[in-house]
């Protein structure tokens, strides 16, 4: 026999493709994920996948995967594991406070807050013999999975260690100068080191002005990337957007700055302990200028497909439209479509999701009928939450949804459209 090592070429393409049905089965069996992003080229050179998770851009950028297909196959099985494996870190005295101020949009932490966390814990975590503690300081209701310690738990898997929460009514909506207030407080009482903030239009962007302001420092806004650096005074260098994105600026990092997403990689390797905080003193009371009159109610037909919340998308696997269009109106959702039911001129051009049509972040994405093409799920990637209705269990739409439903789609969506409708009816009569 030969000695000489044969390659397999197909074996190596499905190692690489994580939408092909074999793709888990023969990355087990040739060893791990780090073969699906560098591989034995045909003339001996080392090739590299630029799409692979974790993989280091030419700029230093590590890449961060948000299209949730890693949660399928092989994943999906040991997600649990995982959780279970963490490694429990707990600081019982910090040199140094890192403040995080998360959005908590609906009540949960958003993928633009774990970045912000995962920023805040390399900050915290760089120096070994002396680390510093992550502080959060959460508004309003904190709605995580379960209750009690399910949430305290969630919390410290995001990578905090101390948490301020102020759920009065009086911090709830948009009421930045009680919230200033707060933070003025904590600056008093624990004089945190850095204070992190969004660089979000949901409220982090306007508070950390007010704060730096407040503080009399000088921001570092649109950061999306810090290195350790000696000779800056405060140990760090920030690399920032400027000139609407188009340049990139670098300036020591100041005391407060406002990160974009996908600034740091979420935490996923250690458990923090997420214990509760009061503040000592007591928070003067703000008679606010602002008077934040709730929502305005907007027709979810009229919403851009890139700035919706709630997507109710269609494929070719909706047989009957006027149910799927009824069933959007009773769920408040805007409508999207593959572009099959576009093709096929079911739904406007201006409803296609994907690549190919609008990229969304819709903190919840419903696909019906869709199988799941590349260019689809690559224009959903970045939703939080992905439910998919379809008849296939093994089409790709399946792999990358939170939750799936098997089923003819037509039944499903008319039960939910009844139980919806009982459970309104049922709040009217109770009014």
């Amino acid at each position: 026999m030969s000695e000489i090592i044969r390659r397999d070429p197909r074996r190596e393409w499905i190692a690489r493709n994580r939408l092909h049905p074999d793709h888990a089965s023969v990355l087990a069996e040739i060893g791990g994920v780090q073969v699906a992003s560098e591989w034995l080229g045909p003339n001996g050179v080392v090739r590299k996948n630029p799409r692979a998770i974790g993989f280091i851009g030419p700029s230093g950028v590590k890449r961060i995967d948000r299209s949730g297909l890693q949660q399928g196959g092989q994943a999906t099985a040991t997600t649990t594991a995982a959780r279970e494996s963490r490694r429990t870190v707990t600081i019982d005295q910090p040199a140094f406070l890192v403040a995080v101020v998360p959005d908590l949009t609906g009540g949960r932490l958003s993928n633009h807050d774990k970045d912000l966390l995962g920023l805040a814990r390399r900050v915290a975590d760089a120096d070994v013999e002396q680390p510093g503690a992550v502080v959060a300081i959460l508004f309003g209701e904190h709605k995580g999975e379960g209750d009690g310690e399910l949430k305290k738990q969630a919390l410290g898997e995001a990578g905090i260690d101390r948490v301020v929460h102020l759920d009065d009514e009086l911090y709830a909506g948009f009421a930045p100068e009680a919230r200033l207030a707060v933070l003025s407080a904590v600056e008093r009482e624990m004089t945190p080191r850095f204070w992190l903030l969004p660089d979000s239009p949901l409220g982090g962007a306007d508070l950390g002005r007010r704060l730096a302001l407040r503080l009399g420092e000088r921001a570092a806004t649109g950061v999306w990337q810090i290195e350790a650096d000696d000779e800056a005074p405060l140990g760090w260098q920030c690399t920032a957007r400027g000139a609407a994105g188009s340049l990139d600026i670098q300036r020591p990092l100041p005391r407060v700055a406002l990160a974009l997403a996908e600034c740091a990689e979420p935490v996923d390797e250690t458990r923090h302990a997420a214990e509760p905080l009061s503040l000592v003193d007591e928070i003067p009371t703000i008679l606010s200028r602002i008077e934040d009159l709730g929502q305005v109610a907007v027709d979810p037909a009229g919403v851009a497909l890139a700035e919706a919340e709630f997507i109710l998308s269609g494929g070719n696997g909706v047989k009957q439209w006027d149910a799927f269009h009824h069933a959007a109106k009773v769920l408040g959702a805007t409508e999207g479509a593959s572009r099959v039911a576009v093709d096929d001129g079911f739904m406007a051009r201006d409803r296609q999701v994907g690549a190919t049509g609008t990229w969304v972040t819709a903190r919840v994405y419903m696909a019906v009928g869709i199988s799941g093409a590349i260019q689809h799920l690559q224009g959903i990637q970045r939703c939080d939450k992905v439910v998919a209705i379809n008849l296939d269990p093994g089409c790709d739409i399946i792999k990358r949804a939170d939750l799936a439903v098997i089923g003819d789609s037509t039944q499903i969506l008319a039960a939910l459209v009844a139980m919806v409708e009982q459970q309104r009816g049922g709040q009217r009569d109770a009014a």
